[in-house]
């Protein structure tokens, strides 16, 4: 591998794992505050980049209006979400997978009656690209995922550590019964937290829909990823979330430029075996309470 196509790797990578990181920690953050495995996560991604191609393609809004627009549309249906499915089952952990399986479909089905099945093209924001030292491009629209994966993690670090709200979800995820004898509100928490899981897999799948041809089967391999990347990471822990997101996007994105994608998804499972054998929680899990 000469020079210049290991810097190259190393920036596909990087922009890999900003939007990996994204859906990852939205999804971190609903199982942990709320204890469900949220099975049309993909989805959400899928409905933050349809919510581009409508407005931005479709009807020629601002690309970051659109994005602003995927955020707030998804973390939507993520408030609804919680309200129709997940609270009613709120007791019954498998009953609210199955129903995330349910809301999966309806999405998938909304998708296609409305843009129909074959892939769609979303034009970059700009053509612009920053070029570095021996060649190495950049586009602006790959940046732009990246800056915004940085300021949106770094504002979700803030939040959870320096507000009220963000401790009420910390306290939610550690201990529910605890959290809620010291006058916490589960729903609200709940809330709070599927809006904000939600709203990530939006900007993510809002952020690329100009980079990877929208269609309404996208989630299924975003999920797959995702679930490999918590498990990795430690389920539960959203700094293990970001450190195997990029560890993930690496592996993969350095094994694609080498060899093929389908080696790199055998890679990532192997990745994953490992971590499971060497530390069985992941990287940032802990051993559960007896």
């Amino acid at each position: 591998m000469t020079v210049e196509l290991l810097l190259q790797t190393i920036v596909n990578a990087t922009y890999a794992a900003s939007y990996m990181a994204l859906i990852a920690v939205g999804l971190v953050l609903i199982f942990g505050v709320m204890g469900v495995i949220n099975f049309a996560h993909g989805e959400l991604y899928m409905a933050g980049a349809y919510t581009v191609v409508a407005l931005y393609a479709g009807f020629g809004v601002s690309f970051f209006v659109a994005v602003a627009a995927g955020l707030v549309f998804v973390g939507a249906l993520g408030l609804i979400m919680e309200y129709a499915l997940f609270r009613p089952l709120r007791d019954n952990p498998l009953g609210g997978l199955i129903a995330s399986i349910g809301f999966l479909l309806i999405l998938q089905t909304i998708a296609v009656l409305g843009f129909g099945v074959q892939m769609e093209h979303v034009p970059p924001a700009t053509q612009e690209k920053i070029v570095f030292a021996n060649g190495v491009v950049l586009t602006y629209q790959r940046a732009y995922v990246i800056v915004a994966t940085v300021v949106l993690l770094g504002a979700l670090w803030l939040f959870l550590r320096k507000s009220k709200f963000g401790w009420a979800l910390r306290a939610c995820a550690q201990d529910r019964e605890a959290a809620q004898l010291q006058g916490m509100s589960i729903n609200h928490t709940a809330r709070l937290a599927m809006f904000i899981g939600a709203g990530l897999a939006g900007v993510a799948g809002a952020l690329t829909a100009p980079l990877v041809s929208p269609t309404p089967y996208m989630g299924h391999s975003v999920i797959i990823t995702a679930f490999i990347i918590i498990i990795v990471g430690g389920i539960g822990s959203l700094e293990g979330a970001v450190l195997a997101a990029i560890l993930y996007a690496f592996v993969y994105t350095f094994v694609t430029t080498i060899y093929d994608g389908t080696l790199a998804n055998i890679v990532g499972l192997l990745l994953m075996l490992i971590v499971l054998i060497v530390k069985p929680t992941g990287l940032f899990g802990a051993k559960e309470r007896a």
